[in-house]
C-alpha cells in the first residue's frame, strides 16, 4: 500500500471515477452506471454521508467507500428490514453505520486497501455498529468483512432488478483488527 493513499474523498466531484472503479470491480453495464451515479450523488446529501478513498501519487481513485448512518425511511433498509425482522434483528437499522459502497480496482486488489477504507470510515463512526450488504456468496469481500467482525444477519435477502441474492452482515464497532 506504500503507493496508495486512503483518506477524505469528495466523492460528488469524483462520483465518475469511482463508478469507473465501481464498474470494473463489480462488472457494471453502462446503463446500471448512470442508475447508480443518480444514487451516489442523492445519498451524498444524506446527513452524516461520509466517503474515502484510495489514490496513487498521481491521483488515479483505486478505490472507494461511502456510508452514512443508518435510517430505517431508506429505500436499502425498506428492502433488508423484513428478512431483518424474520430473524429477530431489525433492532440492527438503529444506530448503524451503514456501508454503503466499498469497491477496490481489481489490479489493486488483495493489497490491504479494502480493509483500510472500511476500517477508517467506521473508526470514524459515532454508532456502536455497522451494517452492510453483499452478493450472498462466498467471496474474497465476505471473508474480508468476516475477519472485521461482521456476521450474517440475514441471508437470501432479494433487491428488486438484482439478479442474486444478497446477505444483510453486521458488526460491532470498533472493527476487530488482525
Amino acid at each position: 500500500m506504500d503507493d496508495v493513499a486512503v483518506g477524505p474523498l469528495d466523492l460528488a466531484a469524483r462520483v465518475d471515477d469511482a463508478l469507473a472503479v465501481q464498474a470494473l470491480a463489480f462488472g457494471l453495464s453502462e446503463e446500471e452506471i448512470a442508475v447508480r451515479r443518480h444514487i451516489v450523488l442523492r445519498h451524498l446529501g444524506c446527513p452524516g454521508a461520509r466517503a474515502l478513498g484510495a489514490t496513487t501519487p498521481a491521483g488515479r481513485l483505486v478505490g472507494f467507500i461511502y456510508g452514512m448512518p443508518n435510517d430505517r425511511a431508506h429505500w436499502w433498509s425498506t428492502v433488508v428490514e423484513p428478512y431483518l425482522r424474520s430473524e429477530g434483528l431489525d433492532h440492527w437499522l438503529d444506530d448503524s453505520f451503514t456501508i454503503t459502497e466499498l469497491h477496490v480496482h481489481p489490479a489493486y486488489q488483495h493489497r490491504g486497501l479494502g480493509r483500510a477504507l472500511i476500517t477508517r470510515i467506521t473508526d470514524g463512526a459515532g454508532e456502536p455498529r455497522s451494517i452492510l450488504s453483499a452478493i450472498d456468496v462466498e467471496s474474497p469481500a465476505r471473508k474480508l468483512y468476516r475477519s472485521l467482525g461482521y456476521h450474517d444477519l440475514a441471508r437470501r435477502v432479494l433487491f428488486p432488478s438484482a439478479p442474486t441474492p444478497y446477505a444483510v452482515m453486521g458488526a460491532p464497532l470498533p472493527l476487530k483488527r488482525p
